[in-house]
């Protein structure tokens, strides 16, 4: 894999933006889906489609900080922001930016849904087993993290000074 560093911020923000436009696609597909329905399963009991809002963290953690995870929430985006803008190995752009679009999304619910501004509750509709439900943006979050560790860790090496 190419770990050059290099300056791909078109790239980055468009890979961010399909994870938000993705992800908040189908949380509107899910409310208006499954609001008042019993879950829909999909591959039987192991995934099913079933409407929660989460007002806490992974696992409904801290349920009463809700604001808190608003903070986080721009504080990892505006940092991923900044990272993406520098130059960066390919791999690891990849990654910071799945991270991005994921923080992005989960910052835009926190701040307009309800119950209030910086309150609001996430959407979570995709169910697995009964051992978690979350969303698109929860699989980019998973997905950037893992390939940060699988393939974005790499440190390039120095250029040497016939390499121009």
């Amino acid at each position: 894999m190419d770990t050059t560093p290099t300056r791909r911020l078109p790239l980055a923000l468009a890979i961010a933006a399909g994870v938000v436009v993705l992800d908040q696609g189908t949380k509107l597909w899910a409310v208006r889906t499954l609001t008042d329905h019993a879950p829909i399963p999909v591959l039987g009991d192991f995934l099913q489609f079933r409407l929660l809002y989460n007002p806490g963290a992974a696992f409904s953690m801290g349920v009463n900080a809700t604001w808190v995870f608003a903070i986080v929430a721009a504080v990892v985006a505006g940092w991923l922001l900044w990272a993406v803008a520098h130059p960066q190995p390919k791999a690891r752009l990849i990654g910071f930016s799945l991270l991005l679009g994921g923080a992005t999304t989960h910052l835009g619910d926190r701040l307009f849904r309800a119950p209030g501004f910086a309150r609001g509750h996430v959407v979570d509709f995709i169910d697995y087993n009964g051992w978690f439900v979350g969303n698109v943006a929860d699989i980019a979050l998973f997905c950037g993290a893992v390939w940060i560790v699988l393939f974005g860790l790499q440190v390039p090496e120095p250029k040497k000074a016939t390499d121009t």
